[in-house]
């Protein structure tokens, strides 16, 4: 007899999964399917006390994923909000937070960022929170992890089902301890060449309370976008829909056209001109 239960730990070949009734029980795949990922809602058959087979996945609300050329890493599956971590140190990787936050608006799943580790404040980062509003359009939102300074965040997870995503070392473990009021996820220092260090290794779902549940996942070096058009990217850009069939011709590749609408809209500074060379980095990737 098949039961229900959520995928709460996932190893990439094995996961562990919580019945609906609170049972933990460790879970392989049938053929080594891999196609399971944190918070899928599955179907299981049970061995014994401790162990059991997932059989199949129940259907999806929402599911990122990140693609390159030689596979799919899935993310997690029915999440309602993400929130992209980045922080003073080490250094933000602008390319994967803009890859990331693609991947999310193409997903259809809210997205907030969050600076992290603002007790490193300095004059040179003044300007960042301004920036990241201007350019993603998206709330941000401060935290000080380690002093558990985390208030308006908590507030914007309630009721829903989030998860963290961001670089190395940007504090994505120590803003789940502060979530749950103990240390149930391992933290560790950056590294010398302020890169940041992996301490999540795999993906976990953690319960707040009845309504709240977040995500941890492992730091990420790279964001594949293979999944994505070239015909729909616009689309996942909300400072650039408004000029969505403003080109003069309407298989624009806004590389070396004439009378393109995004790069006359960077020339006279409507949009960022990094927005610009991001997306066109993005569409020679797929060319």
């Amino acid at each position: 007899m098949l039961e229900t239960a959520t995928i709460i730990e996932d190893y990439g070949r094995r996961f562990v999964v919580q019945t609906d009734n609170g049972l933990l029980l460790e879970a392989n795949t049938r053929k080594k399917r891999t196609d399971f990922v944190c918070g899928d809602r599955v179907h299981i058959q049970q061995i014994n006390n401790h162990q059991a087979v997932i059989e199949d996945y129940l259907p999806r609300q929402s599911l990122l994923f990140r693609q390159d050329e030689k596979r799919t890493k899935l993310l997690a599956a029915n999440v309602t909000q993400v929130f992209v971590v980045t922080a003073i140190l080490p250094e933000p990787n602008l390319d994967l937070l803009q890859r990331t936050l693609l991947a999310c608006n193409a997903a259809n799943i809210p997205a907030f960022l969050i600076i992290n580790k603002m007790d490193l404040l300095t004059d040179k980062e003044q300007n960042r929170e301004d920036f990241y509003r201007h350019i993603f359009r998206l709330p941000v939102i401060k935290t000080v992890a380690i002093n558990n300074d985390i208030s308006d965040l908590k507030n914007k997870m309630r009721g829903a089902c989030n998860i963290l995503v961001g670089q190395s070392g940007v504090g994505k473990s120590q803003l789940s301890n502060a979530l749950l009021g103990e240390n149930k996820a391992k933290t560790g220092d950056i590294s010398l060449n302020e890169k940041g260090k992996h301490t999540t290794t795999f993906s976990k779902l953690y319960q707040i309370d009845d309504h709240t549940s977040f995500i941890d996942t492992p730091g990420m070096q790279s964001f594949g976008l293979n999944h994505l058009s070239i015909d729909k990217l616009l689309y996942y850009f909300p400072d650039m829909q408004h000029l969505i069939g403003k080109c003069r011709f309407h298989n624009c590749r806004h590389l070396q056209e004439p009378d393109c609408a995004i790069k006359n809209a960077a020339q006279n500074g409507e949009i960022n001109q990094e927005r610009l060379l991001f997306l066109q980095k993005i569409i020679r990737e797929k060319i």
